[in-house]
């Protein structure tokens, strides 16, 4: 069970995409798991045969818990691999019930509507009263998680803030962006472009992050024991607010090396995919660095929390035109307010400084992006 962020402490298995005896590639999706953040599609890391299911639909399973066995491409299979069980989970008086109403629990007719799918006496009498022939009674739909998954999703991200406030070291830094060149660049874009295709200025935000990065590569990291780790690719986590209420920050996978357009599709894809529930569990463990918004929210700037184990978070806010002085006369121009947080442990507020610095410096010449 892959743990999709520092508030994720376990996670029940819904369904499995693939059985024993399967190929699998690394990246392939291979079950589904609900989390306090909705239902997250689980990728394969490794290339080879499934060997063995080691958990059930309907199980849940603290993080770290082993999911299945796979046999890695070129290792021999075992010579009389041991048989995975079938038999049906049920409870001592729904087996005692079954062997006197003559009902056979083993055919894996009998639904179970106990915890995580046991069958109990109930289920076996039900069974028993239906006439011979008859089919199955229908499968009792997949227990809900417990409690509200909106509260859960709180309390959650609670813990995972205070957690983050208590052991990191925050310190904040702010500027102020001219984004004249960049809104007039991006609508010559756009001009030639079908609605379809059009960039929006958020995605400009982002590459200039990614690319600001590279200077500035400390800010790049997850904490590791005693130590921050920098990663040579930039993920950056995108906080994407859901309609029912909540927030997740999937990952964008290496936003540095993509080109605008691909950007903005992956952006948008991944949007979509977060708000329908249908996230792949790389997207949400491996992050590098979060970048958040709340510019529709007609918020000035947004000083972030950082997410553990990620060491730094940029935020942007709304934009907004406001006096600006440009060769000693005052014009109006559209503006953004860049902040960032940072891990004291890790950097200092003069590379952040560099850092807001390179992130102005390519929305003012956004060619570069």
């Amino acid at each position: 069970m892959p743990q999709l962020g520092a508030d994720m402490t376990a996670g029940r298995l819904v369904e499995w995409y693939k059985k024993p005896g399967d190929a699998v590639q690394r990246g392939d999706i291979i079950a589904e798991v609900d989390t306090d953040k909705g239902a997250i599609e689980i990728e394969v890391f490794s290339s080879g045969v499934i060997e063995r299911i080691l958990v059930q639909p309907g199980e849940k399973v603290p993080v770290g818990t082993p999911l299945a066995l796979i046999r890695e491409s070129g290792e021999p299979a075992p010579a009389a691999p041991a048989p995975t069980s079938t038999r049906p989970r049920a409870s001592p008086a729904a087996r005692k019930a079954a062997a006197a109403l003559g009902v056979d629990l083993e055919k894996g007719l009998v639904p179970g509507t106990g915890p995580e799918g046991t069958i109990t006496r109930a289920d076996v009498e039900r069974a028993a009263a239906l006439p011979a022939g008859s089919p199955p009674p229908p499968a009792a739909p997949a227990a809900a998680p417990e409690g509200d998954r909106q509260a859960r999703m709180r309390q959650a991200i609670a813990a995972a803030m205070t957690r983050s406030k208590r052991e990191i070291p925050h310190f904040y830094l702010s500027t102020t962006i001219d984004l004249h060149t960049a809104v007039t660049w991006l609508a010559a874009q756009n001009a030639e472009r079908p609605v379809a295709d059009r960039l929006i200025l958020g995605v400009l935000f982002l590459k200039a992050v990614a690319l600001a990065l590279r200077d500035v590569p400390e800010l790049n990291a997850r904490w590791e024991g005693e130590r921050a780790v920098t990663s040579d690719r930039i993920h950056l986590g995108v906080a994407t607010f859901l309609r029912e209420g909540g927030l997740v920050a999937p990952a964008l996978h290496d936003a540095d090396r993509q080109p605008l357009d691909e950007l903005m599709r992956t952006f948008r894809d991944l949007v979509n995919r977060a708000r329908s529930g249908a996230l792949r569990s790389s997207e949400l463990a491996d992050p590098t660095i979060t970048v958040t918004s709340l510019g529709e929210r007609g918020v000035d700037a947004v000083f972030g929390v950082i997410y553990p184990p990620q060491v730094a978070i940029v935020g942007f806010g709304t934009v907004v035109e406001r006096p600006w002085v440009v060769d000693q006369a005052v014009v109006a121009r559209l503006q953004v307010t860049a902040t960032l947080a940072a891990d004291h442990r890790v950097t200092d507020g003069h590379r952040g400084g560099l850092f807001l610095s390179a992130v102005a410096t390519l929305l003012q010449q956004p060619e570069r992006l």
